[in-house]
C-alpha cells in the first residue's frame, strides 16, 4: 500500500485516520523515508485520543521501526516527547505500560534517554548506583528494575540490578514517565506516597536534578 505521507498530507490526516494510515503503510514503502517522526509527534495531541489509541500510535510508530523504517522513539526530540507524556492521561500511559513489548519499548527509551540527558559536571566525582524499581512489570515480585550507574561524572544505564544500590526508589509506570520528563515532582510524589525510597533518601531526592529534564 503506498500513502501519501508528506508533511502536508499528515497535517490533514485526524488523529484516528493517522493510526489507520501508520497501521496499514508497509515499513519499506518509499513514502516513509521522507517521513519525520518530530512531523508526527507534532500532530499527536493524546487529549485527543482514545485510551487505547494512544498506545494504538505508539505501537504502530514501534512496529514500523522495528520493519526498518525510520520511526524510532530514539529519534524524536526531547521536547516533544515530553509534551506527549505531559498531555497523556494516567489511563492513556497505563494503556501504553500494560501492553507487554510497548511497555519495554517506553521505559529503555526513557532511561536511554537519562544517560544522555545526564549532567557530569553536576555530578563532580559523585559514585553511587540508583535502583528503579517499576510496579506492574513482569520481573522480580512485579517490578521492572532498572539500574543507574553514576561514576567517572557519567551515567550508565542498565536493565536489571548488578551492583548495590544506595538508593532503591519503587513508583509506577505513570509516575515514572512523568518524573523523567519534568511533569511531576518527586518531592510530591514522595509525600503522596507514590514513590517509596529504601536507603539514601537524601541522595535519592536530589537525584533527578543531576538530569537536564527536558521541558515540553
Amino acid at each position: 500500500m503506498t500513502v501519501d505521507l508528506t508533511t502536508e498530507a499528515i497535517a490533514r490526516l485526524s488523529p484516528q485516520e493517522l493510526i489507520s494510515t501508520l497501521k496499514q503503510v508497509d515499513p519499506a514503502d518509499p513514502a516513509l523515508k521522507d517521513v519525520d517522526i518530530d512531523v508526527i509527534a507534532r500532530g499527536i495531541d493524546p487529549k485527543k485520543l482514545g485510551e487505547d489509541e494512544f498506545a494504538d500510535l505508539l505501537g504502530a510508530l514501534g512496529d514500523l521501526a522495528d520493519g526498518g523504517a525510520d520511526l524510532d522513539l530514539a529519534t524524536m526530540d526531547p521536547q516533544n516527547f515530553a509534551r506527549i507524556i505531559s498531555r497523556a492521561s494516567k489511563d492513556q500511559i497505563d494503556a501504553v505500560t500494560n501492553r507487554p513489548g510497548l511497555r519495554e519499548r517506553v521505559l529503555d527509551e526513557v532511561f536511554r534517554r537519562m544517560e544522555v540527558h545526564f549532567r557530569g559536571d553536576r555530578a563532580g566525582a559523585t559514585r553511587a548506583v540508583v535502583h528503579f524499581r517499576l510496579s506492574g512489570g513482569f520481573g522480580d515480585g512485579g517490578h521492572d528494575v532498572y539500574e543507574a550507574i553514576i561514576e567517572d561524572a557519567a551515567c550508565t544505564i542498565n536493565n536489571g540490578a548488578t551492583r548495590e544500590s544506595r538508593a532503591t526508589i519503587t513508583l509506577g509506570p505513570v509516575e515514572f514517565l512523568k518524573l523523567a520528563t519534568g511533569n511531576a515532582s518527586a518531592p510530591v510524589l514522595f509525600m503522596t506516597g507514590k514513590l517509596k525510597v529504601k536507603g539514601d533518601l537524601g541522595f535519592a531526592a536530589g537525584f533527578m536534578s543531576l538530569f537536564d529534564i527536558p521541558k515540553a
